[in-house]
């Protein structure tokens, strides 16, 4: 069998990987957008101001379940009313939602952006905060659950990535 129709047969190689300058173009690029839920933890757990503000897109019953200790509550369809008396433009925010099979805080991070704020979207969103064994707020107390190891390494204090 030939490379090309190696290539062909493939499901992975069947669209040709792009080259490595536009590769790493693209994951620049992604690494502006995107915050990891443990270098959010991280970053707000070293004490002082971490330099951004977390905010959480979804209904007030979800917040009311459980949320980052500290992230302010906006849902998505206030940010046009809401963001100017909430958020500072220029502080950058991280936006966060359920999780990964969730787009809010993609579009609660366009609202921001549309409307002039520095956004990142924090992925993984409260479901991977909650399984990597952050702790969080209820309305009742603050709480948190065993590390997922299909998620973070049990007893480690971040992935090595």
């Amino acid at each position: 069998m030939t490379t090309a129709a190696a290539t062909t047969a493939n499901p992975v190689l069947r669209v040709a990987p792009a080259a490595p300058a536009e590769a790493a173009a693209y994951f620049r690029a992604s690494l502006a957008f995107h915050a990891d839920v443990s270098d959010v933890a991280a970053a707000l757990a070293s004490g002082g101001d971490p330099g951004f503000v977390v905010v959480d897109s979804r209904s007030t019953e979800s917040w009311d379940q459980g949320h980052i200790p500290g992230a302010v509550h906006l849902p998505t369809a206030l940010i046009p009313e809401q963001a100017g008396q909430l958020l500072d433009k220029s502080v950058p925010v991280v936006t966060y939602c359920w999780g990964p099979g969730c787009n809010g805080a993609t579009r609660a991070a366009l609202a921001l952006a549309e409307l002039g704020y520095q956004v990142k979207e924090m992925l993984g969103g409260f479901e991977y905060w909650a399984r990597e064994g952050f702790e969080y707020e209820t309305w009742q107390r603050r709480e948190n659950i065993p590390v997922d190891p299909l998620t973070a390494p049990a007893g480690a204090d971040n992935c090595g990535c």
